[in-house]
């Protein structure tokens, strides 16, 4: 993977800029999810069994087992945790010096810490992604600052060391399984929906979280909806063996497919960081030719080339066209597509069964393997043949070589397992040192299997519960959500890069009994025990809630199915019907209640300690949620994101200044150009003659010159 310097660059600043929006949002729902009055404590789930410390780290994971140490209970720490993180984040994503394994370590340590206590609230797929894109930063990120080196022959930089490009492979695999595995498991699931190509006419409304965007892309053409998933297919299932094509026109084919496919989604759903997540894995799609690394490459003169290198051209793009042919045809084929000229549509069907492809996934899913093999032997062989001047470097060069090869192979092969869940007698087919090896570290969530929208729901209708409240048990006021569909009137929000989890949870309990949903009955106590920190999280104004002045004294739930308005509709964004009691009306000391608690094992045993809410770090936490409060989460991820940009836009601004001060430019008036560079003596001349935007007085300066 020559010339990827600058993809890595993009990569590191990605993976931290979506760290920073991960511990930002969960920071502002700690207390409400995990509090001594949150929904789920977190100090319930760890607990100690007399086991030794390491041992008790390494089954258990997580960096709060220090928090008592500090004076804090387990909340807190994760408080901690979250504001160091984002802030660490922060810094690596502004500061080069800080894209170091060390900081990545740690950023991924401090996010497998916040999981093990997240319970069912950090149980998300892109959780588990953001893990093993953060393990693979710590390996793709330099343990020596980029310096400004000038490029070697080879296109590879001048100083480079073999090992560089290795890491960042697995990372194009990592988007290949998530990306594979997303497309295959629509069709493994048997759903009525994905099959019949009809999946996005429902899709949009029943997705957990729609932005306004969404209501206007339901109410496009059927025949619409059903081409997006033909094409949806096709990026998912079809395109992403090419991300291993040796022809780079073909990677970068699929990289705008993929880019295509995200911003598609971040348009129409809250998605939270995941597509972001998606977005900075594709990155490994990409080269320094393509982002303009060279930025004098395109302006050289063209000199011949010979024969072979044409014939070689001319294979290429030959089989690049016949890679393109080929999509085409079985796209045309294998979903019916037909234009309907009169009509001015594209009528497209399933032509295969689901026996001809679970037939075609078990001749596949091998090869795959094998692909990503010889794709992975390719790098370590170019990484072999690398020359590095200097026995010294040499020596450096082999000892990182070995090291960062071994847990490269490590990795994927600890990756295959999950992988291999796609297709069962693959699975069974894998190497059993393979297992081993997945096994012994399953728990640090380095590899993990993927599969995002396997089954369409609310194909009748959205299943949506509405939670209500009364002090008499006969006037009933509906508890508003502040993200999630309510009010008919209310349009969608738009969230991201926030996630609340609260919302999203809501969303999965309305797809059964509340039962399957324990922490349902729980947040049904806080509401009528009026616990400000889950009144946050319905709310962040606490005013705009119903009950703010006096808990109800009783609460119940309802669920509704939703639909997305009519066009002729005015002010209406939704319209809704009755369909059934999800939670029964109960009140504090009901017997109901008390029974659901005990049964999920939801009921308070002992008081929360208060002691540690004195130390010095307590109060510190304390202050800084008091001045972070009253802004609600996505305003304070986007004035993050602000932030960023403005001090962007400042480094920008300095750039040159520093660079015409620093002692490695060019002494002016010297003349180091060589005899090999007579073809850009003319660009040579036009850089001297450029005034210098950091000095006023350049152009009166070279006038008396």
């Amino acid at each position: 993977m020559a010339g990827s310097r600058l993809p890595r660059q993009l990569f590191l600043q990605g993976v931290a800029a979506v760290f920073m929006f991960a511990f930002a949002s969960l920071y502002t729902q700690i207390p409400g999810l995990y509090g001594p009055e949150g929904i789920l404590p977190a100090r319930r789930t760890l607990r100690p069994q007399g086991k030794g410390r390491w041992q008790q780290l390494w089954e258990t994971p997580t960096l709060l087992w220090e928090a008592p140490r500090l004076g804090l209970d387990t909340a807190q720490g994760l408080e901690l945790l979250s504001l160091l993180g984002a802030l660490v984040a922060l810094g690596a994503l502004l500061l080069s010096p800080l894209r170091h394994p060390v900081i990545y370590l740690l950023l991924w340590a401090a996010y497998l810490s916040a999981c093990q206590v997240g319970q069912v609230f950090l149980y998300f797929q892109w959780d588990s992604l953001l893990l093993e894109t953060g393990f693979l930063a710590v390996l793709v990120a330099p343990l020596r600052p980029a310096s400004h080196r000038k490029e070697a022959p080879q296109g590879r930089q001048a100083g480079a060391l073999p090992h560089e490009d290795l890491p960042f492979w697995l990372v194009r695999w990592l988007l290949f399984r998530l990306m594979f595995a997303s497309g295959v498991v629509k069709l493994t699931s048997r759903c009525p929906a994905w099959w019949g190509l009809t999946a996005l006419t429902y899709h949009y409304e029943t997705q957990c979280l729609p932005t306004p965007a969404a209501w206007f892309a339901h109410h496009l053409p059927v025949w619409l909806h059903k081409l997006s998933v033909v094409a949806t297919f096709l990026i998912e299932i079809a395109v992403p063996p090419l991300f291993f094509a040796p022809i780079r026109r073909l990677r970068l084919a699929a990289f705008y497919s993929q880019v295509l496919l995200q911003v598609l989604i971040i348009i129409t759903g809250n998605y939270n960081f995941f597509n972001l997540m998606t977005l900075v894995l594709t990155t490994a799609l990409l080269d320094d030719q393509h982002l303009a690394a060279e930025p004098g490459h395109g302006s050289r003169k063209k000199t011949a080339t010979s024969w072979p290198k044409a014939l070689l051209a001319t294979l290429s793009l030959l089989l690049e066209l016949a890679v393109y042919g080929l999509l085409a045809y079985g796209t045309v084929h294998y979903f019916g597509l037909e234009v309907d000229w009169q009509q001015r549509t594209i009528h497209s069907r399933t032509t295969f069964t689901f026996h001809q492809f679970s037939q075609w996934l078990k001749t596949l899913t091998l090869p795959t393997v094998w692909l990503g093999v010889a794709s992975l032997v390719w790098e370590l062989l170019s990484a072999l043949w690398t020359q590095v001047r200097g026995w010294l470097r040499k020596l450096s060069a082999v000892v990182q070589l070995s090291l960062v090869g071994t847990a490269t192979v490590a990795l994927f092969l600890i990756s295959l397992v999950p992988y291999s869940y796609v297709e069962p007698g693959t699975h069974g087919r894998l190497w059993t040192g393979a297992h081993r090896l997945f096994g012994a570290v399953e728990h640090l969530q380095l590899a993990n299997s993927y599969g995002l929208f396997r089954r369409m729901t609310g194909l009748g209708g959205r299943p949506e519960v509405v939670l209500e409240g009364s002090y008499d048990g006969h006037h009933w006021t509906e508890i508003e959500f502040m993200y999630k569909p309510g009010n008919l009137s209310r349009p969608p929000p738009v969230v991201v890069p926030h996630q609340p989890r609260l919302d999203w949870q809501m969303w999965f309990a309305a797809l059964g009994p509340h039962t399957h949903s324990p922490w349902f009955t729980s947040l049904v106590l806080r509401l009528l025990q009026g616990k400000e920190p889950v009144i946050r999280l319905v709310q962040s104004q606490v005013a705009r809630y119903p009950f703010h002045k006096q808990p109800p004294t009783y609460v119940r739930a309802q669920r509704y199915k939703y639909w997305f308005s009519q066009p002729g509709e005015q002010g209406q964004w939704w319209r809704r019907q009755w369909v059934e009691e999800f939670f029964p009306s109960v009140s504090l000391g009901d017997p109901t209640l008390e029974t659901l608690l005990r049964q999920f094992g939801l009921q308070e045993k002992s008081p929360p300690r208060t002691r540690s809410a004195n130390s010095t770090l307590a109060q510190a936490l304390h202050w800084t949620r008091s001045q972070l409060s009253p802004l609600e989460a996505p305003a304070l991820l986007w004035g993050l994101l602000m932030a960023v940009g403005a001090v962007r836009f400042v480094q920008a601004l300095l750039a040159p200044c520093s660079l015409r001060s620093s002692p490695l430019a060019p002494v002016s008036g010297e003349k180091r150009r060589p005899a090999s560079q007579k073809d850009s003596g003319a660009a040579s001349e036009q850089a001297t003659a450029a005034p210098n935007p950091c000095s006023s007085s350049s152009r009166t300066t070279r006038r008396k010159k």
